[in-house]
């Protein structure tokens, strides 16, 4: 039995008529609760899409304002919302576009402290961050309490997105086990990003988490997939389980959180 009101019906009715979704899918969605960190570049078309889609509840947590600067690619946000805590004006747009679906907001920093916590209330988790100490200790947050991962990254005109399945699939450490050293990789803030970019990588996170809940397709689970704007073009990489992974792999090294030191580089948290 589907728990779908006359209104949702209508609403999500180019989902239903999907033979591969379908009213079980969108009843599917209606209960799933997915945690997304960062309301910022990749956070924005991932909210927005969550939302649009129906998904029942939602969470986001960021702990920074609204930033004229921010409104390149954060597509969530308006001029209005400058100063505004990015996840009340997320909220506000979430809402306005679906007024079915619950929005948790936890205007706080992510942090070992909280995250366990954090995790209990959702099954889904999207990384919209853009620092590797808040990237590394979601990662290994998700494999330690077996939950599933949508991975995001991206910088000046280049994206990656990686799907994880805590302790069943590859990790994000399975492929870069330790965060890079500090002055090797720039900040959006200091290299730049293609605002558009951001639209294309937080909508693809989108797309696997709809597709983790309802089952359709087949995730990226095990591959990582880069992509390259100035060439348009999609590169895939096979990603297999490190048997030696500090975190996931057969004799763990990793049995705690680690919060790394944050860097100039690295920022302080945020969303990309």
């Amino acid at each position: 039995m589907f728990d779908l009101t006359d209104e949702e019906i209508l609403r999500y009715s180019r989902h239903i008529i999907l033979s591969e979704v379908g009213g079980t899918g969108q009843q599917k969605l209606k209960e799933a609760r997915v945690l997304v960190v960062g309301a910022g570049g990749l956070g924005s078309p991932v909210l927005l899409y969550l939302a649009a889609a129906g998904v029942g509840r939602i969470g986001v947590i960021e702990d920074d304002v609204v930033d004229v600067t921010n409104l390149q690619r954060q597509v969530i946000h308006a001029t209005a919302d400058i100063d505004k805590p990015k996840v009340h004006s997320a909220s506000e747009t979430m809402k306005q576009i679906n007024p079915l679906i619950e929005v948790d907001v936890y205007h706080e920093r992510l942090s070992k402290d909280n995250i366990f916590p954090l995790l209990e209330n959702y099954d889904i988790v999207v990384d919209g961050v853009d620092n590797f100490p808040t990237r590394y200790l979601i990662n290994d947050a998700c494999v330690m309490k077996k939950k599933f991962l949508v991975e995001g990254g991206i910088l000046r005109f280049m994206g990656l997105i990686m799907s994880i399945n805590g302790g069943e699939t590859a990790c994000y450490r399975c492929v870069f086990e330790e965060p890079p050293p500090p002055g090797t990789v720039p900040s959006c803030a200091e290299a730049g990003i293609l605002g558009a970019v951001a639209g294309v990588v937080g909508t693809l996170q989108a797309t696997e988490v709809l597709k983790i809940i309802t089952g359709v397709g087949e995730p990226l689970f095990n591959r990582l997939l880069q992509f390259d704007a100035e060439g348009l073009r999609f590169h895939e990489v096979n990603a297999r389980r490190n048997p030696k992974c500090p975190v996931c792999g057969e004799n763990p090294t990793i049995t705690e959180l680690i919060e790394y030191a944050y860097t100039c580089e690295t920022q302080a948290p945020g969303s990309s």
